[in-house]
């Protein structure tokens, strides 16, 4: 009864706790066993207790005890699916907490790969590193973290703060990080695998680690391009000194989102690891700077609640934007804060859930409050805005703070009135169309471009000799894709002396618009859109690709042998455009081209092999879309995209279930899964049983 008790008071006072109960260092040391995807290990923990407490609570989720020592004397404890519950042995004052704990996350701590491919990372956005670590999921506790990981030898382990020791034990090595500031339990990280990496240094003399996998040596410089440029830029920008020892970036498999701030270490996905066509599509430079620009606004200073989440999410964004500028120029910076503008406003007409409040949209934290810090900014200006920055980031550092916590700071250093901007920008959801129209068109190229989409429905005539000077102009190059969008339903015979004019370009984006854009190429133009073929953008080769194949049946085996060897982005996206081809190729020409029928029987195999749990999700994803148009009712395939409904990534999972419930509307198929039941693993049984149900 009396523990019964204890745990209801902990349970309605957890809220409270850290006004009580100061943890101030983390001592652990932890072994990760990737084959029973299983963690074990020992913790420490001094803690301060400030007020009397009845019962101290450690998150911990579906984990095991033992060897609870308080102090020095071994003391009673008790533990829920969720937590750790201490509620005797401590004091007023300094204490310690040593136990031995065990656990097999079920999520935040990821096995993916087998043999040499093989990764573990780890995952706490929000309040979950408590799955595989017993901490705190309050993010108001902040802790000097200590780690200790023991892995295979062979593999690299990487982990927050500086790396102290390295210690090889026959075939484990266990390697030391030291954090000398505190932080928030999200912010904890490991990342394992087959790892190389550069160290650059910034200006300031932080050592930059940056990690790849062997296999993508080619690919370091395209994608982390910038990454030196962008870190000196954003400490000198900010005004505060970058403030951990370390800075580490490392890419990784399958991961949940674009990156993860971890303190001193950031992940990000692996598809964002780019060659040159890879960097001309979809490069990591805004990711990195995002991450990197976290390290103070949430790192540094971490926002006391979610209905605060945009002085997080909101300062990253528009930091980011501002380091792209540097790279960039004025144009790219006012073309993406347009961008923005245009979903903020289409976004407002159904969004009713403003920027301070924890349940806003991604859109409302991240764009919108980016914008509202341009507002703030233009508004001051420049140097007044940095001093704010910089007083609230040493204000708070290495703490939590909220939106008048900084707004205050704002206050001190002009007459800028931010109850009115609270009110218009953070507590309505409204789109505030005079402010933004008024920023935007500070800026000489979009005014250009305004006035080019109002002749928008100006006849053909009437605008002919405004769109050739434009295309001929030295203007930023969405001026000319505007143009390529206004011509793109004309008649060509009209339009074609413009496409053209366009073709010449050497610009990827606009040549990549044209290949877009049309979709039936007369003969005449057949020579010029056939060299979009060899551009360096995988984006446009795919789409001049698929157009070239099916206005020119005839050349069809001419286009298979360029793209013969092509591979595209980690998505293998282009591969897979290639081996579909093959297939429907050999289709309608088996009977007049035996090595056609040849080459789609190689193809199907391979494209088959993709669907299998060896790759990476998005490989998967586009090979079963892809094998499933071609040949549905193939049992292996099908196990394959039951298998994927059991995957750690959200959105491939979402995908396979869709295409489970499209295919099942046919009775056909409801039977050749129900067929399958008997031959699937507990967890694939069980989630196809689910979709199964009618």
């Amino acid at each position: 009864m009396k523990y019964l008790i204890l745990l209801f008071f902990s349970m309605l006072s957890f809220g409270q706790q850290t006004s009580k109960v100061d943890f101030k260092k983390a001592f652990v040391d932890i072994k990760i066993n990737s084959n029973e995807k299983h963690v074990s290990g020992k913790v420490t923990y001094e803690f301060v207790v400030i007020e009397p407490v009845d019962t101290i609570r450690i998150d911990a989720v579906n984990s095991e005890f033992s060897d609870l020592v308080i102090n020095g004397k071994v003391v009673n404890f008790k533990s829920t699916k969720k937590d750790l519950l201490l509620f005797e042995g401590f004091k007023i004052g300094k204490n310690k907490v040593t136990f031995s704990y065990s656990a097999q996350p079920k999520q935040t701590m990821y096995f993916t790969g087998i043999g040499q491919g093989q990764q573990v990372w780890t995952q706490g956005q929000g309040k979950y590193t408590s799955h595989w670590l017993p901490s705190f999921d309050d993010v108001n506790e902040k802790v000097i973290f200590n780690m200790k990981v023991t892995y295979n030898e062979a593999f690299e382990i990487i982990s927050n703060g500086t790396l102290v020791k390295n210690e090889a034990n026959s075939n484990y090595k266990t390697v030391h990080f030291e954090m000398q500031k505190p932080m928030s339990s999200y912010l904890v990280m490991i990342a394992i695998g087959d790892f190389l990496h550069k160290t650059e240094r910034s200006n300031s003399g932080i050592p930059l680690e940056n990690y790849y996998k062997p296999v993508d040596e080619n690919k370091y410089q395209y994608t982390y391009k910038n990454s030196t440029e962008i870190f000196d830029f954003l400490e000198k920008e900010i005004g505060v000194k970058y403030p951990w020892k370390v800075y580490r970036q490392v890419p990784v498999e399958d991961f949940l989102y674009a990156g993860m701030e971890n303190t001193s270490a950031t992940i990000f996905a692996q598809d964002y690891v780019v060659d040159e066509s890879g960097f001309n599509d979809r490069n990591y430079l805004n990711v990195n700077a995002h991450e990197l620009a976290h390290q103070w606004f949430g790192d540094l200073v971490t926002a006391k609640s979610g209905k605060h989440h945009w002085l997080q999410e909101g300062f990253a964004t528009y930091y980011a934007l501002l380091a792209e500028r540097k790279v960039f120029g004025d144009d790219y910076f006012y073309n993406q804060l347009y961008s923005y503008a245009n979903r903020l406003k289409i976004a407002a007409k159904t969004d009713s859930i403003p920027v301070m409040n924890e349940k806003a949209s991604s859109l409302s934290f991240y764009q919108k409050g980016a914008w509202a810090l341009h507002f703030v900014k233009e508004s001051i200006g420049a140097k007044k805005f940095k001093k704010a920055v910089k007083n609230y980031l040493k204000k708070y550092q290495y703490k939590n703070a909220e939106t008048d916590d900084f707004l205050a700071e704002i206050k001190k250093v002009s007459d800028f009135d931010t109850e009115q901007f609270k009110k218009v920008w953070l507590e309505d959801y409204k789109y505030p169309a005079n402010d933004i129209n008024f920023l935007l068109t500070k800026n000489g190229y979009l005014r250009d471009l305004l006035k080019l989409q109002s002749e928008r429905k100006t006849s053909l005539e009437n605008k002919y000799n405004l769109l050739k000077t434009v295309l001929e102009s030295d203007g930023y190059f969405p001026l000319k894709i505007e143009v390529i969008y206004q011509i793109r339903s004309e008649s060509f015979d009209k339009v074609s002396e413009l496409f053209k004019i366009a073709m010449k370009s050497n610009d990827v984006a606009i040549r990549k618009a044209v290949a877009e854009t049309l979709s039936k190429v007369p003969f005449s133009f057949k020579s010029d859109y056939e060299t979009l073929l060899h551009d360096k953008s995988y984006d446009t080769k795919q789409a001049a690709f698929v157009t070239l194949w099916k206005n020119f049946p005839e050349e069809q085996s001419k286009y298979l042998e360029i793209a013969k060897n092509w591979q595209g982005r980690n998505d293998k996206e282009l591969r897979i455009l290639y081996l579909t081809a093959c297939i429907n190729y050999a289709d309608v020409h088996e009977q007049d081209d035996q090595m056609a029928s040849i080459n789609a029987l190689k193809a199907l195999s391979e494209l088959k092999n993709y669907t299998s749990p060896s790759y990476e999700s998005s490989v998967r994803q586009n090979a079963l879309e892809s094998f499933l148009s071609l040949y549905p009712e193939n049992d292996e395939v099908l196990k394959n995209l039951v298998n994927a409904t059991t995957h750690h990534k959200w959105q491939f999972t979402k995908y396979a279930r869709d295409k489970i419930r499209e295919l099942i509307k046919k009775e056909s198929y409801f039977i050749l899964f129900e067929n399958l039941l008997s031959s699937l693993p507990e967890d694939e049984h069980f989630q196809l049983k689910r979709l199964l149900v009618k």
